[in-house]
Protein backbone atom coordinates (compact mmCIF):
# COMPACT_ATOMS: atom_id res chain seq x y z
CA UNK A 1 0.00 0.00 0.00
CA UNK A 2 1.64 3.00 -1.37
CA UNK A 3 2.42 5.62 1.25
CA UNK A 4 1.17 9.40 0.68
CA UNK A 5 3.50 11.93 0.68
CA UNK A 6 2.34 14.10 3.54
CA UNK A 7 2.23 11.29 5.82
CA UNK A 8 5.83 9.96 4.59
CA UNK A 9 6.97 13.33 5.50
CA UNK A 10 5.38 13.32 9.08
CA UNK A 11 6.74 10.05 9.72
CA UNK A 12 10.45 11.33 9.07
CA UNK A 13 10.14 14.28 10.47
CA UNK A 14 8.80 12.31 13.67
CA UNK A 15 11.78 9.57 13.44
CA UNK A 16 14.07 11.65 13.18
CA UNK A 17 12.57 13.56 16.83
CA UNK A 18 11.43 11.05 18.46
CA UNK A 19 14.45 8.81 18.01
CA UNK A 20 16.73 11.20 20.21
CA UNK A 21 13.69 11.34 23.00
CA UNK A 22 13.43 7.23 22.90
CA UNK A 23 17.79 6.69 23.37
CA UNK A 24 17.53 9.31 26.30
CA UNK A 25 14.91 7.51 28.20
CA UNK A 26 16.35 3.97 27.63
CA UNK A 27 19.91 5.42 28.98
CA UNK A 28 17.73 7.34 31.87
CA UNK A 29 15.76 3.70 32.33
CA UNK A 30 13.00 6.08 32.62
CA UNK A 31 9.20 4.65 34.26
CA UNK A 32 6.24 3.22 32.52
CA UNK A 33 4.20 6.69 33.08
CA UNK A 34 7.12 8.56 31.45
CA UNK A 35 7.48 5.86 28.66
CA UNK A 36 3.46 6.00 28.00
CA UNK A 37 3.96 10.33 27.78
CA UNK A 38 6.57 9.50 24.79
CA UNK A 39 4.34 7.09 23.14
CA UNK A 40 1.26 9.57 23.39
CA UNK A 41 3.47 11.69 22.21
CA UNK A 42 4.86 9.39 19.07
CA UNK A 43 1.25 8.65 18.68
CA UNK A 44 -0.07 12.25 18.08
CA UNK A 45 3.11 13.42 15.91
CA UNK A 46 4.39 10.21 14.23
CA UNK A 47 1.36 8.08 13.59
CA UNK A 48 -1.07 11.08 13.04
CA UNK A 49 -3.83 10.94 15.79
CA UNK A 50 -5.56 13.98 17.30
CA UNK A 51 -4.17 13.52 20.78
CA UNK A 52 -6.71 15.13 22.66
CA UNK A 53 -10.03 13.54 21.13
CA UNK A 54 -8.52 10.45 19.16
CA UNK A 55 -6.21 9.01 21.98
CA UNK A 56 -7.84 7.89 25.59
CA UNK A 57 -5.07 7.13 28.40
CA UNK A 58 -6.27 4.31 30.96
CA UNK A 59 -9.17 3.12 29.03
CA UNK A 60 -11.54 1.27 31.53
CA UNK A 61 -11.92 -2.27 30.58
CA UNK A 62 -14.13 -4.81 32.67
CA UNK A 63 -12.71 -2.98 36.33
CA UNK A 64 -9.31 -2.70 34.95
CA UNK A 65 -7.32 -0.17 32.51
CA UNK A 66 -5.39 -0.73 29.64
CA UNK A 67 -3.09 2.14 29.11
CA UNK A 68 -3.66 3.66 25.75
CA UNK A 69 -6.70 3.71 23.34
CA UNK A 70 -6.97 4.49 19.78
CA UNK A 71 -10.70 5.70 18.58
CA UNK A 72 -11.47 7.23 14.90
CA UNK A 73 -14.75 8.99 14.70
CA UNK A 74 -15.63 7.43 17.89
CA UNK A 75 -15.02 3.80 16.97
CA UNK A 76 -12.55 2.18 18.86
CA UNK A 77 -9.96 0.80 16.67
CA UNK A 78 -6.29 -0.28 18.84
CA UNK A 79 -5.95 -0.69 22.51
CA UNK A 80 -2.21 -0.24 23.71
CA UNK A 81 -0.38 -1.57 26.53
CA UNK A 82 2.56 0.54 27.52
CA UNK A 83 5.86 -1.28 29.70
CA UNK A 84 8.86 0.69 30.67
CA UNK A 85 11.38 1.13 28.07
CA UNK A 86 13.94 -0.84 29.90
CA UNK A 87 11.57 -3.79 30.04
CA UNK A 88 12.12 -6.55 27.75
CA UNK A 89 8.65 -7.75 26.05
CA UNK A 90 7.79 -11.15 27.40
CA UNK A 91 5.10 -13.42 27.26
CA UNK A 92 3.05 -12.16 30.37
CA UNK A 93 2.94 -8.84 28.78
CA UNK A 94 1.55 -10.60 25.69
CA UNK A 95 -1.21 -12.27 27.13
CA UNK A 96 -2.01 -9.28 29.24
CA UNK A 97 -2.19 -7.10 26.02
CA UNK A 98 -4.14 -9.97 24.45
CA UNK A 99 -6.55 -10.19 27.53
CA UNK A 100 -7.65 -6.90 27.32
CA UNK A 101 -8.27 -7.22 23.75
CA UNK A 102 -10.50 -10.08 23.81
CA UNK A 103 -12.04 -8.64 26.72
CA UNK A 104 -13.25 -5.49 24.94
CA UNK A 105 -14.00 -7.09 21.76
CA UNK A 106 -11.29 -5.16 19.67
CA UNK A 107 -9.52 -7.05 17.16
CA UNK A 108 -5.90 -5.54 17.45
CA UNK A 109 -3.67 -4.56 20.04
CA UNK A 110 -0.44 -3.02 20.20
CA UNK A 111 2.10 -3.82 23.30
CA UNK A 112 4.95 -1.30 23.22
CA UNK A 113 8.07 -0.16 25.67
CA UNK A 114 8.34 2.79 23.34
CA UNK A 115 11.33 1.33 21.07
CA UNK A 116 10.12 -2.02 20.30
CA UNK A 117 6.21 -2.11 19.35
CA UNK A 118 4.29 -5.27 18.51
CA UNK A 119 1.22 -5.35 16.73
CA UNK A 120 -1.45 -8.35 17.21
CA UNK A 121 -4.34 -9.55 15.41
CA UNK A 122 -6.47 -11.65 17.81
CA UNK A 123 -9.29 -14.10 16.57
CA UNK A 124 -12.07 -14.82 18.59
CA UNK A 125 -12.43 -18.15 17.90
CA UNK A 126 -11.91 -20.52 20.93
CA UNK A 127 -9.76 -21.01 22.61
CA UNK A 128 -8.68 -16.84 21.81
CA UNK A 129 -5.51 -16.40 20.09
CA UNK A 130 -3.85 -13.56 18.20
CA UNK A 131 -0.76 -13.82 15.60
CA UNK A 132 2.11 -11.69 15.76
CA UNK A 133 1.75 -9.51 12.68
CA UNK A 134 3.89 -6.52 12.81
CA UNK A 135 7.47 -5.50 14.93
CA UNK A 136 9.14 -2.29 14.79
CA UNK A 137 12.19 -1.55 16.28
CA UNK A 138 11.99 2.15 16.33
CA UNK A 139 15.51 2.72 17.14
CA UNK A 140 17.10 0.98 14.34
CA UNK A 141 15.08 2.70 11.49
CA UNK A 142 16.06 5.44 9.53
CA UNK A 143 13.90 8.17 9.37
CA UNK A 144 13.97 8.12 5.21
CA UNK A 145 14.11 4.95 5.05
CA UNK A 146 10.72 3.78 2.45
CA UNK A 147 10.63 0.21 3.87
CA UNK A 148 10.01 1.99 7.72
CA UNK A 149 7.27 4.12 6.13
CA UNK A 150 6.07 1.25 4.86
CA UNK A 151 5.84 -0.49 8.35
CA UNK A 152 4.94 3.03 10.33
CA UNK A 153 2.41 3.69 7.61
CA UNK A 154 -0.10 0.51 8.78
CA UNK A 155 -0.44 1.71 12.49
CA UNK A 156 -0.99 5.74 11.48
CA UNK A 157 -4.19 7.13 11.46
CA UNK A 158 -4.21 7.06 7.37
CA UNK A 159 -3.46 3.75 7.12
CA UNK A 160 -6.01 2.16 9.58
CA UNK A 161 -8.49 4.25 7.93
CA UNK A 162 -7.49 2.29 4.76
CA UNK A 163 -7.36 -0.73 6.49
CA UNK A 164 -3.57 -1.16 6.11
CA UNK A 165 -3.24 -3.37 9.00
CA UNK A 166 -6.22 -5.86 7.62
CA UNK A 167 -4.88 -6.21 3.91
CA UNK A 168 -1.32 -7.15 5.54
CA UNK A 169 -2.51 -9.50 7.80
CA UNK A 170 -4.58 -11.17 4.68
CA UNK A 171 -1.33 -11.38 3.17
CA UNK A 172 0.66 -12.67 5.95
CA UNK A 173 -2.14 -15.12 5.78
CA UNK A 174 -2.45 -16.30 2.33
CA UNK A 175 1.55 -17.06 2.87
CA UNK A 176 1.24 -18.55 5.70
CA UNK A 177 3.43 -21.53 6.31
CA UNK A 178 0.05 -23.63 7.40
CA UNK A 179 -1.28 -22.92 4.12
CA UNK A 180 2.10 -23.23 1.77
CA UNK A 181 2.32 -26.39 3.71
CA UNK A 182 -1.59 -27.61 2.79
CA UNK A 183 -0.85 -26.79 -0.89
CA UNK A 184 2.34 -28.94 -1.10
CA UNK A 185 0.24 -31.69 -0.02
CA UNK A 186 -2.86 -31.39 -2.20
CA UNK A 187 -3.76 -33.65 -4.76
CA UNK A 188 -2.91 -31.47 -7.38
CA UNK A 189 0.43 -30.41 -6.31
CA UNK A 190 1.34 -34.23 -5.26
CA UNK A 191 0.47 -35.26 -9.09
CA UNK A 192 2.51 -32.09 -10.41
CA UNK A 193 5.60 -33.22 -8.09
CA UNK A 194 5.14 -37.31 -9.58
CA UNK A 195 4.88 -36.29 -12.43
CA UNK A 196 8.61 -34.14 -12.78
CA UNK A 197 9.90 -37.29 -10.40
CA UNK A 198 9.08 -39.16 -13.43
CA UNK A 199 10.65 -37.29 -15.76
CA UNK A 200 14.00 -37.35 -13.35
CA UNK A 201 13.66 -40.89 -13.26
CA UNK A 202 11.12 -42.63 -15.99
CA UNK A 203 11.85 -46.03 -14.66
CA UNK A 204 10.84 -45.58 -10.77
CA UNK A 205 7.59 -45.85 -9.51
CA UNK A 206 6.10 -43.17 -7.16
CA UNK A 207 2.54 -43.38 -5.94
CA UNK A 208 1.32 -40.30 -4.94
CA UNK A 209 0.42 -41.67 -1.34
CA UNK A 210 4.22 -42.68 -1.24
CA UNK A 211 4.63 -39.45 -1.90
CA UNK A 212 2.43 -37.56 0.44
CA UNK A 213 3.78 -39.81 3.16
CA UNK A 214 7.95 -39.01 2.31
CA UNK A 215 7.02 -35.27 2.21
CA UNK A 216 5.27 -35.65 5.70
CA UNK A 217 7.62 -37.50 7.48
CA UNK A 218 11.07 -36.06 5.74
CA UNK A 219 10.21 -32.90 4.03
CA UNK A 220 7.36 -31.09 5.30
CA UNK A 221 7.59 -30.21 9.62
CA UNK A 222 5.32 -32.14 11.81
CA UNK A 223 4.13 -28.41 13.20
CA UNK A 224 2.66 -27.13 9.99
CA UNK A 225 0.66 -30.06 9.34
CA UNK A 226 -1.04 -30.75 12.76
CA UNK A 227 -3.39 -28.24 15.29
CA UNK A 228 -5.88 -26.02 14.56
CA UNK A 229 -4.16 -23.48 11.97
CA UNK A 230 -3.03 -26.61 9.85
CA UNK A 231 -6.52 -27.68 9.97
CA UNK A 232 -8.12 -24.84 8.85
CA UNK A 233 -4.90 -24.54 6.09
CA UNK A 234 -6.29 -27.73 4.77
CA UNK A 235 -9.80 -27.05 4.63
CA UNK A 236 -9.31 -23.69 3.47
CA UNK A 237 -7.18 -25.44 0.29
CA UNK A 238 -9.47 -28.31 -0.17
CA UNK A 239 -12.40 -25.74 -0.99
CA UNK A 240 -10.28 -23.70 -2.94
CA UNK A 241 -9.81 -27.07 -5.16
CA UNK A 242 -13.18 -28.11 -5.11
CA UNK A 243 -14.44 -24.59 -6.36
CA UNK A 244 -11.61 -24.83 -9.36
CA UNK A 245 -13.34 -28.13 -10.24
CA UNK A 246 -16.51 -26.65 -9.76
CA UNK A 247 -15.81 -24.13 -12.09
CA UNK A 248 -14.02 -25.62 -14.92
CA UNK A 249 -16.95 -28.26 -14.82
CA UNK A 250 -19.11 -25.72 -15.73
CA UNK A 251 -16.75 -24.35 -18.38
CA UNK A 252 -16.91 -27.99 -20.21
CA UNK A 253 -13.27 -27.76 -20.08
CA UNK A 254 -12.76 -31.22 -22.26
CA UNK A 255 -9.15 -30.98 -21.30
CA UNK A 256 -9.21 -30.74 -17.36
CA UNK A 257 -11.90 -32.57 -16.33
CA UNK A 258 -10.60 -33.18 -12.80
CA UNK A 259 -8.14 -32.22 -10.31
CA UNK A 260 -6.60 -35.94 -11.04
CA UNK A 261 -6.29 -34.73 -14.74
CA UNK A 262 -3.61 -32.07 -13.14
CA UNK A 263 -1.20 -34.23 -13.52
CA UNK A 264 -0.74 -34.76 -17.45
CA UNK A 265 -0.03 -31.59 -18.46
CA UNK A 266 -1.87 -30.38 -22.11
CA UNK A 267 -0.74 -31.84 -25.24
CA UNK A 268 0.77 -34.70 -23.46
CA UNK A 269 -0.33 -38.49 -23.10
CA UNK A 270 -0.36 -39.66 -19.54
CA UNK A 271 2.10 -41.95 -18.36
CA UNK A 272 2.55 -45.02 -17.83
CA UNK A 273 4.19 -47.35 -14.74
CA UNK A 274 7.03 -49.68 -16.13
Amino acid sequence: MPVPKKVADRLAAGLKRFKPVLESAKARDVNESDTSMIVTDMLAEVFGFDKYNEITREYAIRGTYCDLAVKIDGKLQTLIEVKPIGTELRESHIKQAVDYAANQGVEWVVLTNGQFWKVFSVSFSKPISADLVLEIDMLSLGHNDEDAHDDLFLLSKEGIQRSGLDAYNDQLRARSRFNLAAIILSEPILHAIRRELKRLSPDVRISVDELREALIHEVVKREVIEGDKAAEAQKLVSRAAHKALRQRRAKGDAMDTGIVSADEPPGEQPATDA
